[in-house]
């Protein structure tokens, strides 16, 4: 079981992409600011705003490369709104 995890910043008014089989430890290493020189170091209020589970590691690098690419907040939400939009990509790059 693996997840793609969009988290949030209000301090930082910014999201964040990212995979990982345990997306709420994830969240504590992103506030604790564990690593260093991430995205996310500049906040410590990131909260999840969204955890889809994906069948493999790999179909959770591919959506999270995918929203990656499109660079832009309104596509995010967007998906934190309808989901369901993940299972569509998945099946169009799968």
């Amino acid at each position: 079981m693996h997840y793609l995890y969009i988290i949030y910043s209000e301090k930082l008014n910014k999201y964040y992409t990212g995979e990982s089989p345990d997306p709420d430890r994830r969240l504590e290493q992103h506030n604790s600011h564990y690593f260093k020189n991430n995205y996310t170091k500049g906040g410590n209020d990131w909260i999840i705003k969204l955890k889809f589970e994906t069948t493999t590691k790999e179909d959770a690098i591919i959506l999270e490369r995918f929203i990656k690419k499109m660079k832009s907040k309104k596509f995010i939400e967007k998906i934190i709104s309808k989901p369901a939009i993940l299972i569509e990509i998945l099946e169009k790059t799968n």
